[in-house]
């Protein structure tokens, strides 16, 4: 028996000039849909305006007051799982997905959230320890395995695939073994009986 395709919202968390994220993101997107079992949404923060005042807590049922804000948690809403990709900048990760996160609420509830992270000799593995902590809040899972890139200007050919790919490749699909169990048994869960926080 085949189970309908999950959706999985990809977080490009980067905003910068000259950002190193897209590649990084690109590849991972590419990992997620030649498994078959996920139909990819990419969410470029970089390319999805949000107000900084962007409200939490809905005006009414569903309804948030910016509309940027509501496009937003319509597409974290559709999603059934997501995988953040970020950097680390300064020990921590980019205010633009501080304010992503902050911006809606009920959306991300009883959803598996896994993390790709790139920067220094880090890999930026200290952001996401910290977005662990911030999802926790939010009812999320976040899944065990992750996918870091140190030093990652240096670890992708001018195609953007990892020089590489063997060890990469293995990691994405650990992570992505994850996220697609934990989408399927959530999802269900929720239609069966709906979460309340």
């Amino acid at each position: 028996m085949t189970e309908t395709p999950y959706r999985l919202a990809i977080i490009l968390a980067s905003v910068r000039s000259g950002r190193f994220g897209p590649v990084v993101a690109t590849w991972l997107t590419r990992q997620a849909e030649q498994r078959g079992d996920a139909v990819v949404d990419l969410i470029d923060l970089a390319e999805t305006p949000l107000p900084v005042t962007g409200q939490a807590t809905p005006v009414s049922t569903g309804q948030y007051e910016a509309a940027e804000v509501r496009a937003f948690a319509e597409r974290i809403g559709r999603a059934d799982a997501f995988v953040v990709v970020t950097p680390e900048y300064n020990h921590g990760y980019p205010g633009a997905l501080k304010v992503a996160i902050d911006a809606v609420n009920p959306e991300w509830h009883a959803k598996p959230v896994g993390f790709v992270s790139y920067g220094g000799i880090s890999g930026g593995l200290r952001a996401v320890e910290q977005l662990r902590v911030v999802f926790a809040e939010l009812h999320t899972v976040t899944v065990r395995e992750t996918v870091s890139f140190p030093m990652c200007h240096g670890k992708f050919d001018e195609h953007g695939d990892p020089l590489e790919s063997g060890p990469v490749n293995q990691a994405a699909k650990a992570l992505l073994d994850q996220i697609t169990w934990w989408a399927r048994v959530l999802r269900d869960a929720r239609a069966a009986r709906p979460y309340r926080a």
